[in-house]
């Protein structure tokens, strides 16, 4: 985020303070807290949460004295922790709290003892949780100095007067600022220690707030004591754009409106409950959330008006636990009263509804609800469009379950045009599909319901979608190779620049060889993944490319540097899972014809794309070149050109002068060649690339129908590699032969491949005619030239290096960069 939160207009002078149960934890951690409130506020209130774990553990004992079972170890357990922190923060007994837990630990006791059974055992176990915020109080009291450094304990008992109601608990604000003046009347100061959670009822009787009751307590306070001023301390450095669990890369956001916080309240940000902002939104009291544990953070300040920050959605929810109930019926389009009687039957049955959504054609209803409510909400619509069901007015009332809803909120959504469509596309690239949409007229809130498998990965995109988050790119890696290593080597340089400048994260995350494989949660430095695959475990392509395609990653993407054909046979299954595939393996694009046509099919249909420039020419824009023509109407009619960088060396340097053999040696020694130069001077991988290029313009090619010349005698063909390069004389008198031949003719040599208009295709030595433009070539320099119908005179030349790790490399990483861009990145 780059705008810094805004600061208070003048320090506050009546500032409350409030500590969750994570922040006073123990001893120490009550001895953290003076300094933390030491803000030089004249009034200081501190609501104070009872210690981590007691609540639960005063719940805990109240089932189990309901229940009839033996609660008193418990007990003992909860009173010996109290009173070993009492002596740690009251040692000299200066501030009673000793006495205090006597008394508060007796009554406990007599309370679990008495408990009844019935109606009156649930009210009066329900308020007993509440003790841990008194006995907490006295704790936090003595570790601010007591009544001596002028510090007051206020039981909220004696003030807060609360009732229930439909939309929790309510306060009643005449009567508790009645009690809190007589209180503050009786104890004069400014610097008050307060129980959160507890209070009482109309009648007198002890209750509590509720969850997060703590909070509310404090916003409440706030609201009572006319404060400027409200933090609230926890475990977290403030409102997160999204939950850290599940995005590694959320953010802190430095500040945020009261609208966004109810917002992301509501659909489950963990920091704040929906209640707790409604008093301090009264009065407009500015509400910091602060890390008790890292005060160096400023935090996240909630204030009335929206953050200046040009940043649309400002967070990222997600509501587990869902199900889509819908009402579907031809006789309700235009019919008044459908969707209150809906809701109507909902409300009867006591069902909540967490989102709506219908279509202007009225068709169909459909709602969002909790999956525990469900079968009990379409129960109860079916009995209230029993009727129209039976007449055929209403067709089904349908129910989808294990669905979440992912709510994307900012007040810089509203009046911006394409919000939505950024994060319905985010989503579309990680092939999530959407139930249902809907967006309030208030505009700072889109909500989508999605299947609860793909919450994570929806949740990780959309975060992605509005910059909150590097655009993150799972990537493995097979095939760590003379290629491969190159690779390895760019990526290393290019990421700082790509997370500073383009906010782009190619994370990678697995690597491979023909044995082994080395997969991590996090990324692996690029510059020592080799080093990294020396601990790898034994190959197993599947578990590879399920750890490269991470549920809790948007993207991913393998790169397949090998080589291999048993590799490039997994093409089809990882592009219609939705893995990208980037290589410049000519396995798959030259392999057999029928699993071709299945790697297309798959990227027509499964959302993974397939980019395989370094097939043909390396670093050069062959494809690309092809691809563009065709696209725009022009029709291929030949295609001509040397396509091995080796092979192109060798003819190039071939002047009758050095024998032929000396230079595949020379060419060996250079690292031109591949380890046995057999496979270059077959013809075979030219043959290949050819096939790749005739299959690309719409030509079923197979590569049996290649006409191939092999410069390796047949006698060599079968030979161990060393003995092959012993006799590689063997290939000079054929050669010197066919040279002189072309040389009396006024011709050179060059190895060629070539497609013609009527689909012949072959590779071999030929003499072309003075003026080819493969005669012009430069060391390793690949050359293409398309025939095309525009360019039937004068053929379309693409040339440049064709040979070289380095330059396939960079042909690699140009379509990695190439797909990253399509998912949103600005590389």
């Amino acid at each position: 985020m780059s705008s810094a939160p805004p600061a208070p207009a003048a320090p506050p002078q009546r500032h409350v303070h409030k500590f969750g149960g994570s922040s006073v934890a123990d001893a120490a951690r009550y001895r953290a807290v003076p300094p933390l409130i030491d803000d030089g506020a004249p009034a200081r209130m501190v609501v104070v949460s009872a210690m981590q774990g007691v609540t639960d553990a005063l719940v805990a004992l109240a089932a189990a004295a309901r229940d009839a079972q033996d609660w008193a170890p418990a007990w003992s357990a909860l009173r010996q922790r109290h009173f070993d922190t009492a002596a740690e923060l009251d040692g000299d007994g200066r501030h009673g709290v000793h006495e205090a837990f006597e008394r508060e630990f007796a009554q406990l006791r007599a309370q679990l003892q008495a408990l009844p059974h019935g109606d009156e055992a649930e009210r009066r176990a329900a308020a007993l949780p509440g003790l841990g915020e008194v006995l907490s109080s006295h704790l936090l009291h003595a570790a601010l100095g007591g009544d001596d450094a002028g510090w007051r304990r206020l039981d909220a008992r004696e003030v807060l007067v609360v009732h229930p109601g439909e939309m929790g608990v309510g306060v009643d604000w005449q009567a508790s600022r009645a009690r809190l003046a007589d209180w503050r009347a009786r104890h004069p100061g400014e610097r008050i220690v307060i129980t959160g959670f507890v209070a009482r009822d109309a009648q007198g009787r002890d209750t509590t707030l509720g969850r997060n009751g703590s909070d509310y307590s404090a916003s409440i306070f706030a609201h009572l004591f006319e404060a400027d001023a409200l933090t609230i301390w926890t475990d977290v450095d403030g409102v997160l754009s999204a939950d850290p669990r599940l995005v590694p890369d959320a953010v802190c956001l430095p500040a945020m409106s009261y609208a966004e916080a109810c917002e992301l309240a509501y659909f489950g940000a963990k920091v704040l409950h929906p209640q707790t902002l409604a008093p301090v939104q009264q009065r407009g009291v500015p509400l910091r959330i602060r890390n008790a544990r890292n005060p160096a953070a400023a935090g996240t300040l909630i204030t009335p008006q929206p953050s200046a920050d040009g940043v649309p959605v400002k967070g990222l929810s997600l509501v587990h636990d869902l199900a889509v109930l819908e009402l579907v019926g031809n006789g309700m389009v235009g019919v008044p009263g459908t969707a209150e009687r809906l809701f109507g039957a909902l409300r009867g049955a006591g069902v909540s509804v967490i989102m709506i959504s219908q279509g202007s054609s009225e068709h169909s209803i459909c709602c969002v609800v909790r999956a525990e409510q469900a079968q009990r909400g379409r129960d109860a619509v079916q009995a209230a469009f029993a009727g129209d069901l039976a007449d055929g007015q209403a067709q089904a009332v349908t129910l989808t379950p294990e669905v979440c809803v992912l709510a994307a909120v900012g007040d810089g959504m509203v009046g911006t045009p394409g919000v939505a469509a950024r994060l319905l596309g985010g989503l579309a690239q990680a092939r999530v599909n959407v139930r249902a949409i809907a967006q309030g007229a208030g505009e700072r809130n889109i909500s989508v319901a999605i299947g609860a498998r793909d919450a994570t990965r929806a949740l990780r995109a959309a975060h992605s979608a509005f910059w909150l988050s590097p655009q993150c790119v799972s990537v493995g890696l097979i095939g760590p190779g003379k290629v491969g290593r190159a690779l390895l080597a760019q990526l290393a340089q290019a990421q700082p620049r790509f997370q500073r400048d383009s906010r782009l994260e190619l994370r990678l995350r697995a690597i491979a060889d023909s044995r082994r494989m080395r997969l991590t949660p996090k990324a692996m430095p690029a510059d020592s993944a080799i080093d990294a695959l020396e601990e790898g475990e034994a190959l197993d392509l599947e578990r590879f490319s399920a750890h490269v395609r991470a549920e809790h990653l948007p993207h991913a993407l393998i790169v397949d540097c090998s080589g291999s054909d048993a590799v490039a046979a997994h093409y089809p299954q990882w592009l219609a899972a939705g893995i990208h595939v980037v290589t410049p393996n000519k396995q798959a694009g030259a392999g057999p014809l029928p699993r071709y046509e299945a790697i297309h099919a798959a990227v027509r249909h499964g959302g993974g794309q397939f980019r395989y420039e370094a097939t043909v020419g390396a670093g050069l824009p062959v494809i690309q070149t092809l691809r563009s023509l065709l696209d725009t109407g022009d029709e291929l009619t030949e295609v001509e050109g040397i396509l091995s960088g080796t092979l192109a060396w060798l003819f190039n340097r071939y002047d009758g002068s050095t024998a032929f053999s000396e230079l595949v040696r020379e060419a060996h020694r250079l690292g031109y060649t591949e380890p046995d130069p057999r496979d270059d001077l077959s013809g075979t991988d030219v043959a290949r690339k050819l096939v790749i290029l005739a299959r690309e313009a719409g030509r079923p090619l197979s590569l049996e129908q290649v006409q191939v010349e092999s410069l390796v005698p047949a006698a060599l063909r079968e030979v161990p590699k060393d003995e092959f390069m012993a006799r590689l004389h063997e290939l000079d008198a054929p050669l010197q032969q066919r040279f002189d031949q072309a040389r009396a003719a006024g011709l050179g040599l060059r190895y060629l491949a070539r497609l013609d208009r009527d689909g012949r295709a072959s590779v071999g030595v030929v003499s072309p005619p003075p003026g080819h433009a493969a005669l012009h070539g430069a060391l390793t320099d690949n050359l293409i030239q398309f025939r095309t119908r525009r360019y039937a005179d004068n053929p379309l030349v693409v040339q440049g290096p064709g040979a070289g790790p380095d330059v396939t490399a960079a042909g690699v990483f140009g379509d990695i960069l190439s797909i990253a861009q399509t998912l949103g990145a600005r590389a």
